[in-house]
């Protein structure tokens, strides 16, 4: 099996763009959640998000190109160019035959651009405000923005990648919440472990502070409504939790085969070593014992052929909901042990839940975690509620010290238990847990 190493980390988050700035406010402790300014919320029960304010497109695609984009499709090019830019990736310059070179991307996207949904809807309307498909059918053709159907294709951003970093190879669109970008990245990690591509983009984005996702998580019961205690309404496995927080961005790595990476001197964060999946048949409310999160942490140790008592880190799912987070607690104590030296902790409360994005985020943490030889404190936890003890949490402030084998977890809305392992780099001859 080929070994594959993590060359470029891409994030974009409401605390930060890129590498550096993301991982430092991480350690510092800062939040980026704070009363939505993009929109009106007052229709909403929770009014609080981490949005991307001041966030540019036209820096990371030229201003035509992003004539058939949505604000997802944006997050993704902007994730993408980050990791690019971050590994000094050029596919010429390192060799790299572009119809061996991969995008995989997991995303959440659902409708075109609102505002030119609304605008052609509008067509469709009799005078006396009910819907009239046969009038619809009439005025679309001129009621809608020309390119409305292109922007609004799920899978837009694979194209929107291959064609501003010339990757031509193997390709898949994931659709999902948390389990998206994680599978995205897994389908990645495979690709170059068994020799179908040598070099990867993949990751997860989402523009979950958006309305559009908003009015949808809204209505589910998983969102805080403390919406006056602001950036700490969001306490994962605290007593006082209450449901998430959403937040916009992205999260992507470049993934390379081992050997070309070192011949192109590239610097590798971390060498992605297993991953592993199930699904709890439960709809929204998980295995009271959390076994099947359990399962899917074991298969991903086991592919990566790490023991348990070697995991220094988890990056924790961490939603803030009450059965969430006790679940994923007594699973992540089912598989380490209760009183183990793993730590575990949740970046949500500073980036918030990016959705689709949050799983590849907790990707990118542990890479950054391995590289940085630091963990960051889950913001929010003061009072761990006992249901959720038995792990190592890392609350108050960040730790220092060195990282060698990770955990990145990604739980999906539906269902999906999905973890990846992520281990400190070593040449082979020192290789080993």
């Amino acid at each position: 099996m080929r070994r594959v190493a993590v060359t470029g980390i891409g994030v974009l988050t409401a605390i930060g763009d890129g590498r550096g700035k993301t991982w430092q406010a991480l350690l510092d402790g800062r939040s980026g959640i704070g009363p939505i300014l993009g929109y009106d919320a007052s229709s909403l029960s929770t009014r609080i998000a981490a949005e991307l304010v001041d966030f540019k497109p036209t820096r990371y695609a030229h201003r035509k190109s992003l004539r058939m984009t949505t604000r997802n499709d944006q997050l993704a090019i902007a994730g993408a160019a980050l990791a690019v830019e971050d590994a000094g990736l050029d596919l010429e310059a390192a060799g790299y035959d572009p119809e061996r070179a991969g995008l995989f991307v997991g995303g959440n996207k659902e409708i075109s651009n609102p505002e030119h949904l609304l605008n052609g809807s509008l067509a469709g309307r009799r005078e006396d405000g009910r819907a009239d498909l046969r009038q619809l059918g009439e005025r679309a053709s001129s009621a809608f923005y020309p390119l409305y159907f292109v922007e609004g294709l799920q899978s837009a951003s694979l194209f929107h990648l291959s064609h501003a970093h010339g990757f031509k190879g193997a390709n898949s669109y994931y659709h999902g919440t948390a389990d998206a970008g994680v599978t995205a990245l897994a389908r990645g990690f495979r690709s170059i472990r068994h020799g179908e591509s040598d070099v990867v983009i993949a990751g997860g984005f989402d523009d979950a502070a958006s309305w559009w996702v908003m009015s949808k998580m809204d209505g589910l019961g998983v969102l805080t409504t403390r919406n006056e205690a602001g950036a700490a309404a969001f306490r994962p496995y605290d007593r006082e939790r209450s449901g998430s927080v959403l937040g916009e961005g992205s999260a992507f790595l470049v993934l390379e085969e081992w050997e070309s990476a070192r011949r192109r001197g590239a610097h590798v964060y971390a060498e992605f070593r297993g991953f592993g999946a199930t699904q709890d048949p439960d709809l929204v409310t998980p295995h009271p014992d959390g076994e099947p999160l359990a399962a899917a942490v074991k298969r991903a140790l086991r592919e990566a052929e790490v023991d348990t008592g070697d995991v220094d880190y988890v990056a924790a799912h961490g939603c803030a909901t009450r059965l969430g987070d006790r679940t994923e607690a007594r699973a992540l104590t089912r598989v380490f042990g209760r009183g183990s030296r793993t730590a575990a902790g949740s970046v949500k409360p500073a980036t918030g839940h990016l959705v689709a994005g949050a799983g590849a985020l907790n990707a990118a943490v542990c890479a950054m975690a391995i590289d940085g030889s630091a963990l960051p404190p889950t913001l929010g936890l003061d009072r761990l509620d006992p249901e959720c003890a038995g792990m190592d949490w890392v609350t108050g402030q960040a730790r220092e010290g060195q990282v060698r084998h990770t955990v990145a977890v990604g739980r999906g809305l539906e269902g999906q238990q999905t973890a990846l392992v992520l281990s400190a780099p070593v040449e082979p001859a020192q290789r080993g847990n």
